[in-house]
């Protein structure tokens, strides 16, 4: 497990985590930022893709697809997927192409059967996951062997269980995040 204590230092040393008075995407203040935006070098996504791929292997997911919700779960799904053999990876646009290859997807075409990792950096409100879900669903029946996140926020959901219960509870999607809060 020394890659989390590894992973935590990454996030500090990359500016990825920071500590503050800052208001979240569900309207939540808190104490610090995760922003994985601030990986900006090809040194650090190697990194990154690293880290996610360990927490895929020392959860024994053995995806056939990663999937990146877009944006930024692209990099996370393309990253990981040069540390996973075999490994094709998938992510959505927000605006479906009317022109060339057309669709939403772009990557590995997913068939019913395939067996997806979702790529995600933060679960705060499970908001994401809500928007990804239906793009899933109607690409193809593919079997959903969980979702890596850098960091689980701990936080409530829109209900008594915190967001990464409710993800599980709603969609039967299992969270495997590098770090918690704790």
């Amino acid at each position: 497990m020394d890659y989390k204590k590894e992973f935590i230092r990454f996030m500090c040393d990359s500016g990825v985590l920071t500590f503050g008075e800052f208001t979240l995407k569900s309207g939540r203040k808190a104490p610090y930022f995760v922003n994985t935006g601030n990986y900006r070098t090809g040194a650090q996504i190697a990194r990154l893709g690293e880290f996610y791929a360990a927490c895929i292997e020392d959860n024994h997911l053995e995806p056939e697809v990663l999937f990146g919700p877009a944006y930024k779960g692209i990099p996370l799904c393309i990253a990981a997927t040069r540390y996973q053999r075999n490994v094709e990876y998938c992510f959505n646009r927000k605006e479906a192409k009317d022109h060339g290859e057309g669709g939403v997807l772009v990557g590995h075409a997913l068939k019913d059967g395939d067996r997806v990792v979702i790529t995600e950096d933060v679960i705060t409100s499970g908001a994401a996951v809500r928007e990804t879900m239906p793009v899933l669903q109607a690409a193809a029946k593919v079997e959903l062997s969980g979702m890596v996140i850098s960091v689980d926020r701990m936080e409530r959901g829109k209900g008594e269980l915190s967001a990464v219960q409710e993800v599980d509870r709603e969609f039967g999607l299992k969270v495997y995040p590098i770090v918690t809060i704790q």
